[in-house]
């Protein structure tokens, strides 16, 4: 029996959802990820051992159509990562709210219903949400963006509890992982001081908070919270 080494990672184009597709590809895994388009230095620094896939997540139809895709190019996956997330502000009105839920919960909807056929059924696997600090807070300048977020922090329950013991479901909940190039000094100090610890910590623990939650055999429905400790402040 051959067991899958393919993860998918959604929206793994940069920072982050990158940076944690490199780590998986060092250590023996196929790695396939999403965007919405191509970056030009990837034509002279092409991804070694990353496939990248194109997908608009902003319709149902686009969705489906990835889905379809997906199924060619990879026949079962070991974990799929839902990295894809989408900032926009409160004031862009409804469309904003709608763009976020297309994004942040109808694609990890559809795509985890379609678990049965993209997960290996010969090994125990992992679906992994990668969620928000501030979707267990609540949030008085980014409403919407919270509630999506929050949204998808409740399907992790739903789908731990349905896709057991094969599969296992958790999320991962950041607080600040990497400022902005153009970050301001005055908000980099502002956001440092609302944690216990005080650091920006980098992407590398969110792939090693991955990894606990791939390793780890006995947890699912799980919210691993990566703060800081923003909470004791």
């Amino acid at each position: 029996m051959t067991v899958s080494k393919t993860i998918l990672i959604t929206g793994g184009a940069q920072r982050v959802g990158l940076h944690c597709a490199r780590r998986l590809v060092e250590d023996g895994y196929r790695v396939i990820i999403t965007c919405r388009t191509l970056r030009p230095e990837w034509r002279d620094q092409p991804l070694s051992g990353i496939d990248v896939m194109l997908a608009d997540f902003s319709t149902i139809a686009g969705i489906e159509d990835f889905l379809i895709r997906l199924r060619q190019q990879a026949p079962t996956l070991r974990a799929i990562i839902h990295n894809a997330s989408l900032w926009l502000d409160d004031h862009q009105g409804a469309e904003a709210m709608s763009q976020m839920f297309m994004v942040h919960v109808q694609a990890p909807f559809l795509i985890n219903r379609a678990a049965e056929v993209l997960l290996d059924p010969h090994q125990v696997t992992d679906i992994i949400h990668l969620t928000d600090h501030v979707a267990q807070r609540g949030s008085k300048k980014h409403m919407a963006y919270c509630a999506s977020k929050a949204a998808l922090e409740n399907l992790t329950l739903s789908f731990a509890a349905q896709l057991a013991p094969g599969v296992k479901v958790n999320s991962v909940a950041p607080a600040l992982i990497m400022f902005n190039t153009d970050d301001d000094e005055e908000y980099r100090r502002k956001t440092l001081a609302k944690s216990a610890l005080g650091i920006e910590p980098g992407p590398e623990v969110v792939y090693q908070s991955i990894r606990y939650l791939m390793d780890n055999t006995y947890i699912t429905g799980t919210s691993l919270t990566l703060n800081g400790g923003r909470h004791l402040k």
